[in-house]
């Protein structure tokens, strides 16, 4: 269970200041894969760093399997952001290193398994993920829908009961798109993980989501499901899901 209350963060700049993201509350349920929707520059990358704790927030809580995030210290958050597994929009993978040391590099940072055992549960994430064979690649030989498969199993080789990502598919072309959410969805069933995903490809995440919330300028303006989310008559979230040209965005 993820839990956010009263999440609040402030950018100061030149004496001047601006929330980037404003009183935001809401709860993603143990299991649940929760998508989160919104214009660009409306705070949801920001909100999956705060839950991360890669940021701290002026104001309210982050509650993760019973912990506060903003209270927790250092090395408590260290241990916490294990629970966690992550794919950013731009892949991170290291240039330098091999596919197969790109995913082993979380259980490598973690410590305590084994190589026999790494190298059989890359050769495992690989095979989920369509690239069987691919352990000696290097990130430069590898396609935009590739690298994303890669990311897929870097972020899910732990077994985090915690996995966040972050555009997913951004960049790649329907069909690969398509095979990737339909990809994400099946690791998240298959682990019953609880999942956040931020992602602008409205038609394809919301075939794969349980929940939907929708960021608009640093606010949660709405937080339901995602038969809800398609059915709603707010005017920002009704605009945003059926692409209409004329409303308040």
């Amino acid at each position: 269970m993820i839990r956010v209350r009263g999440l609040t963060m402030i950018a100061r700049r030149g004496g001047r200041s601006q929330p980037l993201v404003e009183d935001v509350s809401f709860d993603v349920p143990e299991g649940t894969l929760y998508g989160l929707i919104g214009p660009g520059a409306a705070g949801k990358s920001v909100l999956l760093k705060l839950i991360t704790g890669l940021l701290r927030p002026d104001r309210g809580e982050i509650v993760v399997d019973g912990e506060d995030v903003t209270k927790i210290g250092d090395l408590r958050l260290q241990a916490l952001r294990l629970k966690f597994g992550m794919l950013f929009q731009n892949n991170a993978l290291f240039d330098h290193l091999t596919v197969a040391d790109n995913i082993a590099f979380p259980l490598r940072r973690m410590g305590g398994v084994a190589e026999d055992e790494i190298r059989r549960r890359v050769a495992e994430r690989l095979a989920c993920v369509a690239l069987p064979g691919f352990e000696a690649r290097m990130p430069a030989g590898l396609s935009g829908g590739q690298k994303k498969r890669v990311g897929v199993a870097r972020a899910t080789i732990t077994r985090a009961p915690i996995v966040l990502y972050d555009e997913p598919a951004a960049g790649l072309d329907p069909v690969t798109s398509q095979k990737i959410f339909e990809l994400l969805r099946e690791e998240q069933r298959a682990s019953r993980a609880t999942v956040i995903m931020v992602s602008s490809d409205l038609d394809r995440l919301l075939t794969v989501t349980d929940r939907v919330g929708m960021m608009y300028k640093g606010r949660l303006v709405f937080d339901g499901t995602t038969g809800e989310a398609q059915q709603s008559d707010q005017p920002h979230v009704k605009q945003f899901v059926h692409g209409l040209t004329e409303g308040p965005l």
